[in-house]
């Protein structure tokens, strides 16, 4: 091996990886280096070897790039979540376009050219959903936080610059009033303990505040459950009035999962609304809401303008969730078909469609392949248009094969991975011309991006 553990080098940072770090080569061996920026020179110290590959740290910058800044945040390089946070927001979009450029040259036949990344006007405090898991430290003093990177230890925050600020007070606010109640706080390795994860979700739009208690167990005390449930209402109502429902979540299960699948309503209605674009939308504990509601309208602005759709233009909506980008298709569709896979999502995008009085939206709870089998080959409803947006792990290869077999005159491909989404353009370019591909900066900071991309059936 060309670098040795625990040993000193100078290298050069030649590329910017996909999580954000710096790349350098020593005779042509690779070595990656958190917190390092294309274009720097730095003394580094290998940290771990492995037969393709090495890790180091920056013990000095030698030469320091113009798009280095002094971080906003003291803990950001222990929790990992935004590892961008030393760079210029600007130079930040150009990382991610690089990035989603990379992965098309190596991958595609047909090259083209990505779009510039669609970036925020003010790109901090855009999470509407908090989650703080809560421990205890080496002490034993609970503790209210984040994980550091790749571990379950538990890092307490002063001030998250992209979750909400309202969100954040209030998670900390309820975990000194369980405190002060004697609530026990949960132990992993023990699987004892009540208090798990405090969860807030904001519409953004609408100001309105979900709380979500999660504990391990049916109740927060079964001595003083209504005593404490009552004390913990009056206590939100008085200091948050924009706190619209409070909610008791049980997850007894040992995992990473952080909601169980039971709820209790300790106020409220059990959920919230917010507006995108010009739709209001219900959400409850379980609805998955694109975190940053700023962007999202953008991401559907653009999927929506890419898909070009008429009147006379079946829409099928793949992995729909609650139907939000189902209900900004419908008013220019003849029909939309969503399918979810998640039972609740599926309920709650149908009174969404309710509440926004759209009539020509159809919602399937089911697998995406075999209701795509269904719709298509039971059914015989072919669409003239497919907006997909799918988990991480992207298309399975028989909806891949769906695909092929019909023949959409347009797809919209919305992608949270690129890496899958350029592997399943691939696989369709003998038969679609990629015509686009937009990233969009959903997390801003992070070494996280979306993409949208727009395909058309070759003539």
């Amino acid at each position: 091996m060309p670098v040795e553990k625990n040993k000193e080098y100078i290298v050069d940072i030649v590329d910017n990886g996909f999580e954000g770090e710096g790349i350098a080569k020593i005779d042509g061996f690779t070595i990656f280096i958190p917190n390092a920026l294309k274009g720097e020179k730095v003394k580094i110290l290998i940290v771990k070897v492995l037969s393709s590959h090495a890790f180091g740290k920056i013990v000095d910058i030698i030469d320091k790039s113009e798009y280095r800044v002094e971080a906003d945040c003291s803990t950001y390089k222990r929790c990992g979540g935004c590892s961008l946070r030393h760079v210029t927001y600007e130079e930040t979009l150009k990382i991610k376009q690089n990035k989603v450029q990379n992965l098309v040259n190596k991958t595609l036949k047909d090259k083209l050219e990505v779009g510039e990344t669609l970036g925020m006007e003010e790109p901090y405090y855009y999470r509407n959903k908090v989650q703080f898991p809560v421990g205890k430290d080496k002490n034993g003093i609970p503790k209210l936080g984040v994980f550091a990177n790749r571990t379950h230890e538990i890092i307490p925050v002063e001030k998250c610059m992209i979750q909400n600020q309202k969100s954040e007070e209030i998670a900390k606010n309820i975990f000194d009033f369980l405190i002060k109640e004697h609530i026990s706080i949960y132990d992993e390795k023990e699987r004892k303990g009540l208090l798990r994860h405090i969860v807030i979700k904001v519409g953004v739009k609408t100001n309105q505040y979900m709380c979500i208690i999660v504990i391990n167990g049916k109740k927060l005390l079964n001595d003083r459950k209504e005593e404490i449930e009552k004390k913990l209402e009056e206590f939100l109502v008085k200091n948050f009035p924009e706190i619209k429902t409070s909610i008791i979540n049980s997850n007894m299960e040992n995992t990473n999962v952080i909601l169980g699948k039971e709820n209790s309503v300790i106020f409220g209605d059990g959920y919230i609304n917010d507006k995108l674009g010009d739709y209001y939308f219900k959400i409850s504990p379980f609805s998955f809401y694109q975190v940053n509601p700023i962007q999202t309208e953008k991401l559907y602005d653009l999927a929506v303008k890419s898909a070009d759709i008429t009147k006379e233009d079946i829409v099928f909506d793949l992995y729909s969730g609650i139907g939000t980008i189902s209900i900004f298709m419908a008013k220019y569709a003849k029909k939309v078909y969503g399918i979810e896979i998640v039972k609740e999502a599926v309920e709650m995008a149908k009174e969404n469609a309710k509440i926004n009085n759209i009539e020509n939206t159809e919602f399937i709870a089911g697998d995406v392949e075999e209701n795509l089998d269904e719709l298509i080959n039971e059914k015989n409803i072919i669409p003239d248009i497919l907006m997909i947006d799918p988990p991480r792990k992207g298309l399975d290869r028989h909806s891949i094969g769906n695909i092929r077999k019909i023949k959409a005159k347009k797809v919209v491909y919305i992608s949270c991975n690129p890496a899958t989404l350029v592997r399943d353009l691939a696989l369709l370019e003998d038969i679609y011309e990629i015509r686009s591909i937009k990233p969009v900066d959903m997390f801003p900071f992070t070494s996280h991006v979306e993409c949208v991309g727009s395909l058309e059936i070759k003539r």
